[in-house]
């Protein structure tokens, strides 16, 4: 038996675990250090509280790739990316111009194009309802999901139906948006 033989038991296994992913769960809860990315530093941190205004974007042409938090990515879960939540973080995200809002598990690092906020996946766009268009106003608000919640994004599925924005606090949003950044 030659060599090269002899290893190619070794070698598959090698490969096999080369191409795995890490389970979906949501311990341990990861930081990270801070990264820089066409020049812009990303700082990841705790922030609670967490309530910001600015454009979803979504993605969805990357499948099986690895997520930051080294997971698969599935493209048609309900899953979300963001520059500096702790992975995995809850957050709820209400399109300004419907006031629909949904619950979204962040399992990944992005976007980094200037004025967005969140990339989602391509399943929680649909959900959203912003499947056709690239971008869309969005508020994003830190969320602290029951457990059948999580359980559900976790498998990839929809959370329980949130409720949408009043009209009175979907156009104090709107003004927020609209604000000049400092």
């Amino acid at each position: 038996m030659s060599t090269l033989h002899r290893f190619l038991p070794l070698l598959s296994l090698l490969a096999a675990g080369c191409a795995s992913y890490q389970p979906v769960s949501d311990t341990p809860v990861r930081i990270g250090r801070s990264y820089t990315v066409r020049g812009v530093t990303y700082v990841p941190g705790e922030q609670p509280g967490y309530d910001e205004v600015g454009y979803a974007s979504w993605y969805g042409h990357e499948s099986g790739n690895r997520t930051a938090r080294g997971e698969k990515f599935r493209p048609d879960g309900i899953s979300a990316a963001h520059p500096t939540l702790p992975l995995p973080s809850y957050v709820e995200v209400s399109e300004l111009t419907s006031g629909r809002t949904i619950l979204v598990r962040v399992n990944d690092r992005g976007p980094f194009a200037r004025g967005r906020i969140i990339d989602l996946s391509r399943g929680a766009a649909k959900l959203l309802g912003i499947d056709r268009q690239g971008q869309a106003a969005v508020r994003v608000c830190l969320a602290d999901p029951d457990e059948k919640d999580r359980k559900r994004l976790r498998k990839g599925k929809a959370a329980k139906e949130r409720p949408p924005l009043t009209s009175e606090v979907l156009a104090a949003q709107r003004r927020r948006l609209s604000l000049p950044r400092e």
